[in-house]
């Protein structure tokens, strides 16, 4: 393989991949919910100074979050082209699907809550007090 087509089917490779994460935010409302939390989540962090380490842990966590609503949308793709009619078991792949999306955002919030938590109060209660 040549270096000249390496590189072009790794830009290709990459396109997919954009056009997959494109796909997921215009189709998936909870996507938009993920997007909307990982700001929040990312400024609050910037506001509290977050250190290195915690920042790797955050980054992590929301990238778990994402992940699995990307697998979860694949595996709703791909049981809707194998079982266009209702199968129970095709049920079962997109609600476990499903279920793990549930699994890694809750995860996400105990993960937010535990590194953010702490300096944020710390934060709050130096701006209330007026100091």
């Amino acid at each position: 393989m040549s270096l000249k087509s390496f590189i072009t089917s790794r830009i290709t490779a990459f396109g997919h991949a954009f056009r997959g994460w494109w796909y997921v935010l215009k189709t998936q409302q909870n996507a938009w919910i993920h997007s909307l939390f990982a700001t929040v989540v990312i400024l609050v962090g910037l506001w509290v100074g977050l250190k290195p380490f915690d920042w790797a842990v955050i980054v992590l966590t929301i990238a778990m979050v994402f992940t699995a609503e990307f697998i979860n949308t694949a595996i709703e793709a791909v049981v809707d082209l194998a079982s266009p009619v209702h199968h129970p078991l095709a049920k079962v792949g997109k609600d476990v699907g499903a279920g793990a999306v549930l699994v890694s955002a809750l995860a996400g919030i105990v993960i937010g809550l535990l590194i953010i938590g702490p300096p944020l109060w710390a934060r709050l209660i130096t701006l209330f007090a007026g100091n």
